[in-house]
């Protein structure tokens, strides 16, 4: 690499093009953190311009501005063509240092001297007479998403639509003009002129940016991966872009087609929303990354290695770079398609009970595998047995209070079940998976589990508002029933009690001052019994009521107003059923009803066939006759043929290692099985395989296994 220090006058000044490649991100710096730094930077600079000699340059020296580094890469064109350079790195500093230039020039030709105007014309564009394109005039060329933005923004006699206005280069543009006509009109209309000859100087000549230059054989790739970008940070699929079509490039492939049919819209600023994924907020596209790797290596991938994981993935397997990204697009369109699915279908309650109102972002690679399958190959049965199954054993564990922290082991190990028994039976591969959970970590609750927690439990204090407000939605919805008028229970209710949490105001005569008989209620007003929704505006007037209130005004009672307000079957069945009050024995009723109807939204169906065991003769598993579980039964340390691998594995020290097979035949002095060459699964850890036990119980798991190239990689567990 060369790098020279330059001033944008050295940059821009002769005919040349800096080319952003399609392949990077869009134009994504904003006002708060980079413009208005930006414009106080410059501003002040040229202040301190002003303060010197009326010629500027006959006063003490101005240091310079440092405005950070770009990399470039020279591109080979013919003679007389004008000279291009893609920019590998800094293309945010460079297309807003063009976009801070015309702003200041159009301002200039307005109110400045013909002179500067036009010494700052010739940076921001080339001869006409030499362009062999209309668009060859621009020196710096934005990638496909903005570059009719661009094109309007740079043409001082193009006024921007209200469309292309919403444009992040657009309001850079407007921003600028904005600025620079404010500070130049700052001291009156009088010294205008003056301020702004000083403005393009110090854009000019006061302004540096290092300027690096790769020269033949460089990495484009690995510079612009390692580089420490100022600005806006890169994105894990900024990372993954520029890596692809770094490849399809290379490959003399139609980059710039695969990039309209199947990148254009990743770069649309829906993706770069920031979502929530458990208590973090991450982009929308890295989430998508992070569902589908899981989902296409069948491990988990850490949001901290999203690329790194795919680049790893695409050096080491090599596939066809073209139908991978193909697969990211469709399966794309699927995630982004949740959000619409209608409310109604299985698909979209479980979008919405399940990833949104429990917030369990780790099974969306189950989600994406499910729904990114055609009905042809997963029929729309095994589709909703294999999502309410999901549900179910989410739901009944959330209610009896078992914890979540595995669920996303459970999920890698149920996409290695379906991956194994192909769409056509999810349903039933999901509906046998869970059922064969037996570790408390694992297990899906029984009838009898879920009724007696939710008899015992304080389900208002144990859950959170957003996931017992999904059960009441829930139990609402059943109530309403075929026969109803298919409207769902709205959404974003508030939890009210019936029996209010500060009973003792109006409902204690029938208990008194009784200590025991108040902690026995203070538990059974935070029970499913005692709890229904209400709209927002409902809540604060139900407050502490009782059940009956008698005025001259007539019954003001709690009972009264959601026999008047309320639509909900919930409280249609409670005003119904107690007339005359509410009552303890009422709530533990209530209780045991709402709990048989939970167990019918969310049931535990019998598996038709279980999943079977691994064995010798198992063909589904792969596994060779000399590789059964039992050769280490009852063999203390791996004593059998692979305890040389597990004591070779058990003294190492680092995090990674890398080896083929023939290296780990090495360590086992002998030859594998020919199952550990044909399956993958083969070296996962099932209970079933005594290879992957040894590794297992060494420490370690298998990763990246590749049958074609015949490499592993070991990682610790």
């Amino acid at each position: 690499m060369l790098a020279q220090t330059h001033t944008p006058s050295a940059i821009f000044g002769s005919h040349v093009r800096y080319v952003v490649p399609l392949f990077q991100r869009p134009y994504v710096w904003n006002k708060e953190e980079q413009w208005q730094p930006l414009w106080d930077d410059i501003s002040t600079l040229t202040d301190r311009l002003l303060e010197v000699t009326p010629g500027l340059y006959g006063g003490p020296p101005v240091p310079p501005h440092f405005l950070g580094a770009i990399v470039l890469d020279q591109q080979l064109t013919p003679s007389a063509y004008i000279g291009v350079r893609h920019v590998i790195d800094g293309q945010q500093r460079l297309t807003t240092l063009q976009i801070v230039l015309d702003a200041a020039q159009w301002v200039v030709e307005q109110h400045g001297h013909p002179m500067d105007s036009q010494a700052l014309k010739v940076l921001v564009l080339n001869d006409a007479s030499i362009a062999q394109h209309p668009d060859e005039v621009y020196k710096v060329w934005p990638t496909d998403r903005d570059q009719e933005a661009f094109r309007a923004a740079m043409d001082n006699q193009v006024t921007i639509t209200k469309e292309l206005s919403r444009s992040r280069i657009a309001q850079a543009h407007a921003f600028f003009v904005a600025r620079v006509q404010q500070w130049a009109f700052a001291a009156g209309d009088d010294g205008a002129a003056e301020r702004l000859h000083a403005l393009v100087a110090a854009l000019r000549d006061y302004l540096k940016v290092v300027v690096i230059d790769l020269e033949p054989g460089d990495n484009a790739q690995v510079i612009f991966e390692t580089l420490n970008h100022r600005g806006a940070p890169l994105l894990a699929a900024d990372l993954v872009k520029n890596f692809v079509f770094q490849m399809i490039e290379a490959q003399h492939d139609d980059v710039q087609g695969l990039y309209a049919d199947h990148w254009r819209e990743l770069d649309s600023d829906y993706w770069r929303q920031l979502v929530t994924q458990g208590r973090l907020y991450r982009p929308r596209i890295d989430v998508f990354l992070n569902y589908w790797l899981t989902m296409r290596f069948l491990r988990e991938v850490p949001t901290d290695r999203v690329f790194s994981d795919f680049r790893d993935y695409v050096l080491t397997h090599q596939p066809d770079i073209t139908e991978l990204l193909r697969d990211l697009s469709a399966d794309a369109t699927v995630y982004k398609s949740l959000e619409s699915l209608p409310a109604t279908s299985v698909e979209g309650q479980f979008y919405y009970r399940i990833i949104r109102a429990m917030d369990s972002s780790a099974v969306g690679p189950i989600l994406l595998w499910l729904l990114g399958h055609p009905e042809e190959q997963l029929p729309l049965e095994q589709r909703h047995r294999a999502l309410q199954a999901i549900e179910s054993w989410l739901v009944r564990r959330a209610l009896c209070r078992a914890t979540a922290k595995n669920v996303n082991l459970v999920v890698i190990d149920l996409l290695k079940e379906l991956s194994k028994a192909g769409p056509a039976v999810a349903g039933d591969t999901v509906v046998a998976f869970l059922d064969g959970q037996l570790a408390d970590s694992r297990l899906w609750p029984t009838d009898e589990s879920v009724t007696a927690s939710l008899a015992s439990s304080e389900i208002y204090r144990s859950l959170t508002r957003a996931r017992f407000r999904m059960v009441l939605e829930a139990l609402e919805d059943s109530s309403r029933g075929e026969l109803g008028e298919g409207v769902q229970c709205p959404r974003n209710l508030t939890v009210e009690h019936v029996m209010p949490q500060a009973w003792r105001e109006y409902w204690k005569e029938d208990i008194g001052d009784d200590v025991a008989a108040g902690i026995n209620r203070d538990h059974l007003v935070q029970t499913l019994g005692n709890l229904t929704l209400v709209n927002g505006k409902l809540n604060p007037t139900l407050s502490n009521r009782p059940w009956r209130f008698e005025t001259e005004e007539g019954d003001e009672g709690k009972r009264a107003y959601l026999l008047s307000y309320s639509e909900l079957k919930l409280n249609a069945h409670l005003v119904k059923n107690h007339e005359a009050g509410w009552t303890e024995q009422d709530i533990t009723a209530r209780t045991a009803e709402l709990s048989r109807k939970v167990i019918e939204l969310w049931p535990r169906p019998t598996p038709t066939t279980p999943i079977a065991q691994a064995g010798p003769d198992d063909d589904l598993e792969g596994l060779a006759a000399d590789d059964s579980v039992g050769e280490d039964e009852d063999m203390p340390g791996h004593a059998g043929k692979y305890r040389a691998l597990w004591s070779w594995l058990g003294d190492q020290d680092r995090d990674e290692i890398p080896m083929s097979f023939s290296d780990v035949e090495e360590i086992l002095g002998m030859a594998l099985p020919p199952s550990a060459r044909n399956h993958e699964a083969h070296w996962y850890g099932y209970e079933g395989t005594a290879l992957g036990r040894a590794i297992r119980d060494a420490g370690w798991k298998a990763s990246q296994v590749n049958l074609t190239s015949e490499r592993v990689t070991f990682v610790h567990d």
